[in-house]
């Protein structure tokens, strides 16, 4: 377990007022709407609720992605536990 956290990148979620936030050790973003935001992170799968959303600033390579808008919650899953039915309800959540 420890070879694992020497390979990936710190995760880190800084938030302002409830109306920006900058994440860093982001690997993907899967989806995002106004109302919702999905990102793949180091640290499990991460969904950002809330009104307005928008990503402002996504650097893949450096992991980072600043968003901004009424953000209500955060909720982290993980992926390697239950990594067949995320992917279900990803690709549902995607052609809904």
């Amino acid at each position: 377990m420890e070879d694992l956290s020497t390979n990936t990148r710190m995760h880190k979620v800084s938030m302002t007022n409830r109306r920006s936030c900058a994440i860093s050790g982001v690997n993907d973003v899967l989806s995002f709407d106004i109302h919702e935001i999905l990102l793949e992170t180091e640290q499990g799968m991460l969904m950002i609720k809330g009104d307005d959303l928008h990503v402002n600033r996504l650097t893949l390579d450096k992991g980072e992605v600043d968003v901004d808008g009424r953000i209500d919650s955060f909720t982290y899953s993980d992926v390697a536990g239950s990594s067949g039915h995320k992917s279900e309800s990803l690709l549902a959540k995607l052609f809904r």
